[in-house]
C-alpha cells in the first residue's frame, strides 16, 4: 500500500503491547488496567504521534471491559457509551472467518482473518489496514500498515484489531 503508515507492534502479550512508527515514536499502547474481578484493558493513542498526522479523528482511547472468565463484555471509545464487544465482531455467515464492525461514523468495515494476517476492508472492498506477523528475525512482533484514508478511524481500527486477536486467543 503506497504512501501508507507503518506501525510496528512490540510485544505479543495482550496486556502490554505498544505500536511505534518507523521513526520509533510511540503511536498506541495497550495496558492492563485491572484484573479483579474482571479483566480491563485500555488502548491509548499517543498525542505526540497523532499530532504528526492531521487527518486523525475520533477518540484517543478505548477500554475493553471483559466479562467473567475473560468472556466478551463491553467496549467504550473515549467518553462515549458502552457497546457490546459482539457488536464489533459480527459474523454475517456461519463458518466465515470475517468479522464486521460499524465505525462511529456509521460506515461498515470488515476484518478478513487468517492466522498470520488480518486485513481491514471498507464496504467497497478496499483494504484500509493490514496486520501481519513479523518474521522470526525481526525485532518486533507484527507490522500494521494503514492507508492514509483510514486515519480518521485509526483508534477504531486498532481497537477492533486488538479485540479480534483477543477473541482468537480466548477462543470465543
Amino acid at each position: 500500500m503506497p504512501d501508507s503508515l507503518v506501525l510496528l507492534q512490540f510485544g505479543a502479550d495482550f496486556y502490554s503491547v505498544r505500536f511505534e512508527d518507523l521513526e520509533g515514536r510511540p503511536a498506541f499502547t495497550v495496558n492492563l488496567v485491572d484484573e479483579n474481578p474482571n479483566l480491563i484493558l485500555k488502548l491509548v493513542r499517543e498525542a505526540a504521534w497523532a499530532q504528526q498526522h492531521p487527518n486523525i479523528m475520533g477518540p484517543n482511547s478505548s477500554f475493553f471491559y471483559f466479562g467473567p472468565n475473560r468472556s466478551p463484555g463491553y467496549l467504550v471509545y473515549g467518553n462515549s457509551r458502552t457497546q457490546p464487544m459482539a457488536n464489533s465482531r459480527r459474523q454475517k455467515k456461519d463458518g466465515s472467518t470475517s468479522r464486521y464492525f460499524l465505525a462511529q461514523s456509521g460506515a461498515e468495515y470488515k476484518w478478513r482473518m487468517s492466522p498470520q494476517k488480518l486485513e481491514c476492508v471498507d464496504s467497497k472492498g478496499v483494504v484500509q489496514a493490514v496486520w501481519e506477523v513479523a518474521r522470526l528475525e525481526d525485532e518486533f512482533h507484527a507490522r500494521l500498515t494503514i492507508k492514509p484514508s483510514a486515519l480518521a478511524i485509526v483508534t477504531e481500527i486498532l481497537t477492533t484489531l486488538a479485540l479480534n486477536r483477543l477473541a482468537i486467543a480466548f477462543n470465543w
